[in-house]
């Protein structure tokens, strides 16, 4: 494994904790509200969504294979990288730890880990990115020590990050938590294999502690770990590093760690589809009863919105790596509860319960794994929705139509909520704080434009507007 002597200063017992003092480059503003200016999407409602659209690649899965790839001895091509918020702000993070960063075309990233010369993470663009939790094994594995801020994520609901911890301590890892920053060291010898079990089914968790792992000397299972595709895509992108990783995608996964002296590669690697972009794309031809091809994607890690969407009366047609979605009319209510993949998959929640505020007869959502991320039904109540939640459950009856209205989306699968609920209503709706879609979404207004909707991002008055802390969903699990 390539080392480094990480850079800090002494503190009063004589070790050396990492510095704070990190120089960041200039450049686009990455963050939901692009520096401070936010913005309101502006949709005309009622027109039928028609022609063909491509899915983006997978957030979820370039946030960890970003970090992930400082892990070799050599540069790493990633292809089918999302333009999207989060992915920028995850490149200026490591730029700001020395890493070079080109991006010789469109959706194309190299990342080459040799000029890797320090081992904090700057607060600054840590504390809005939830995925920066990837970097502590990472670094340790490369410095023998690090330092990560508090990673944040959208108002909805607790996400501890106790699960991550608690395993990186069963590998040997000494950590301490002080002043909102993560401190971690191994000892000499490097981290350690360990059996894992955790307690909750967490995206997260299994894919931080798979990255310790892979360092690790010995052997290491997770068990009760995720089966999502992201979780899969990730491990892939290590095996073709040199990493040694069976049962991705079941519920235990075995690693055999290359240890302190092992060496991992560079190579090339695609990144998945985004299955939450690709099930957004999908409610929002029913949504609309338009007809819509939705291309690169891969079928089976959207079969439970198929499923769910056909329940409902719409059509779902499959043809190699493309989806054909379409809806004549009114759709009827359903029942819904999010679940760890293969399950209904949280992210696809918001979208589905826009489409059914309208659909015929009474529609239950069960939200269970964040318990917050029902906030936006009163922005949908904003516009005529008949929606009553009790505890993690939304009830909803179907009402004949929305109406257009001015509001906030409070995070980004909430902005992509009300961008459904919009493009379903009657007249004019105003989006206010579309910017958090951008972190989860590429070029989300163009590709509208593209099947007929009429959109328009304008720039929002001074002083209106979500505030700066009105969320930010690295949830990645949403991830825990």
């Amino acid at each position: 494994m390539p080392t480094f002597k990480a850079v800090g200063t002494a503190n009063s017992s004589g070790n050396t904790a990492p510095t704070t003092d990190v120089q960041l480059p200039e450049g686009r503003p990455t963050s939901a509200n692009e520096g401070g200016t936010m913005h309101n999407l502006i949709i005309e409602g009622g027109h039928r969504l028609t022609g063909r659209v491509r899915v983006s690649g997978s957030k979820y899965a370039a946030l960890a294979t970003l970090p992930a790839a400082l892990l070799a001895d050599s540069p790493c091509l990633i292809e089918n990288v999302p333009d999207i918020a989060d992915v920028r702000a995850y490149l200026d993070i490591l730029r700001g730890l020395g890493v070079d960063i080109d991006q010789p075309e469109p959706g194309v990233v190299r990342v080459d880990p040799r000029g890797l010369s320090t081992s904090t993470v700057p607060y600054e663009l840590a504390r809005a990115m939830r995925a920066s939790y990837y970097l502590l094994p990472v670094l340790i594995a490369r410095a023998g020590e690090a330092e990560v801020s508090f990673p944040g994520g959208d108002d909805i609901g607790p996400r501890p990050i106790d699960l991550h911890l608690k395993g990186f301590k069963q590998m040997g890892m000494e950590i301490s938590v002080e002043h909102g920053s993560i401190h971690g060291r191994a000892d000499p010898g490097g981290l350690r294999g360990a059996s894992i079990y955790l307690d909750v089914v967490s995206v997260g968790a299994t894919i931080n502690l798979m990255l310790a792992a892979v360092a690790a000397g010995g052997m290491t299972a997770i068990i009760n770990c995720d089966r999502g595709p992201y979780v899969v895509n990730v491990a892939d992108f290590l095996n073709s590093m040199g990493a040694r990783i069976q049962g991705a995608g079941t519920d235990t996964i075995r690693v055999t760690g290359v240890g302190p002296r092992g060496k991992l590669s560079g190579c090339r690697h695609a990144l998945i589809p985004d299955q939450s972009e690709t099930a957004t794309f999908m409610v929002m031809a029913a949504a609309t009863h338009g007809d819509v091809h939705i291309d690169g994607v891969i079928p089976g890690h959207v079969e439970a919105m198929t499923l769910k969407l056909r329940e409902a009366g719409a059509t779902v047609e499959e043809t190699g790596d493309s989806l054909r979605v379409r809806s004549p009319g009114r759709l009827k209510g359903i029942q819904v509860k999010t679940q760890p993949y293969p399950g209904f998959f949280t992210d696809f929640q918001p979208p589905l319960t826009s489409l059914l505020t309208t659909a015929e007869g009474t529609s239950v959502i069960v939200e269970t794994v964040w318990p917050g991320r029902l906030k936006y039904l009163d922005e949908l109540r904003a516009m005529g929705a008949h929606a009553q939640v009790t505890n993690q459950a939304a009830i909803l009856k179907g009402v004949a139509g929305l109406g257009g209205a001015r509001v906030t989306a409070g995070d980004l699968r909430a902005g992509a909520a009300l961008v459904v609920a919009g493009l379903m209503a009657e007249g004019r709706t105003e989006v206010r704080g579309i910017d958090h879609t951008d972190r989860g979404y590429e070029g989300l207004d163009d590709k509208l434009h593209g099947l007929g909707a009429l959109v328009e991002r304008v720039e929002a008055p001074a002083g209106t507007g979500p505030g700066a802390g009105a969320g930010d969903d690295s949830s990645e699990d949403g991830q825990g």
